[in-house]
């Protein structure tokens, strides 16, 4: 089994390090661009051509499925790649949490990007599943940016100045980018008030690699399983390469190294 994720850029790590709990056999194959970060100013038809390059890379390695792992290029691009790549390469989008999210009652904070805050996407999803429900939606601008350089002052500057603007009575946070998984603890420091209940943080990359299996008929492996590792191919801007050195900075970059997952 061969599973591919496309991102800019290392926002795939989470869903990337879900599938391999779900099916550590499985053959991974990153594709990002992270030279051309951030996705999120760029013009839709910008946007979609790196996107849709990117998953073209991914393709050319013949996975069984491909996890589109980037919120902005879901909202953009899923459309033009789907119609590139299905049916004969089911392709999984991202979708920001908001549904179980809600699912508590709320009060609910959504961050993502300042392109996707407030974007049409949004609000429909905030419309569809979370009606009735008090939802802030909350712009991090420079925060992925921080992420993909694993810039600590930066990443902290960012989060800080996010959860300045978050309504204290928030009980849950919808990580509404991929690369905010990988600080995912950072914000739940910041946006938790002393001696309230825990904050619940709501990523997407359990469920994507999840749907990503549905749709391909596998089954997570048994618990206590021990199988052969799979290997892990790393695409950047189409070219084979290492993880990025950034990627090792974070838990997941370290659980997908070659002393996780075997290297090409």
């Amino acid at each position: 089994m061969k599973i591919a994720l496309m991102d800019s850029g290392i926002g795939l790590l989470p869903a990337a390090v879900a599938v391999h709990r779900l099916r550590p056999d499985a053959d991974l194959v990153l594709s990002s661009d992270p030279e051309s970060m951030p996705w999120g100013p760029r013009t839709t038809e910008d946007l979609t051509a790196r996107a849709v390059a990117c998953a073209r890379a991914a393709a050319a390695h013949r996975p069984d499925a491909l996890i589109v792992a980037c919120n902005t290029a879901s909202v953009h691009a899923l459309a033009t790649i789907r119609a590139e790549l299905e049916p004969a390469l089911p392709v999984i989008g991202t979708v920001p949490a908001i549904k179980p999210a809600a699912a508590g009652g709320g009060p609910v904070a959504i961050w993502a990007t300042p392109a996707t805050t407030g974007s049409p996407y949004q609000r429909a999803l905030i419309r569809d599943f979370a009606d009735g429900v008090q939802v802030t939606e909350v712009a991090c601008p420079g925060l992925a940016d921080a992420v993909q350089h694993a810039d600590a002052a930066a990443i902290d500057a960012a989060v800080a100045d996010a959860a300045a603007r978050t309504p204290r009575d928030v009980r849950a946070v919808v990580l509404g980018c991929t690369h905010y998984e990988l600080v995912a603890e950072r914000i739940r420091a910041a946006v938790q008030p002393a001696g309230a209940p825990p904050i619940v943080l709501h990523g997407s990359a359990g469920a994507v690699a999840a749907q990503a299996l549905r749709r391909i008929g596998a089954t997570p492996a048994p618990a206590g399983t021990v199988a052969p590792s799979g290997t892990l191919t790393v695409l950047l801007a189409g070219r084979e390469s290492a993880l990025p050195a950034e990627a090792l900075d974070y838990a997941e970059g370290g659980l997908l190294a070659p002393a996780g997952v075997a290297g090409r």
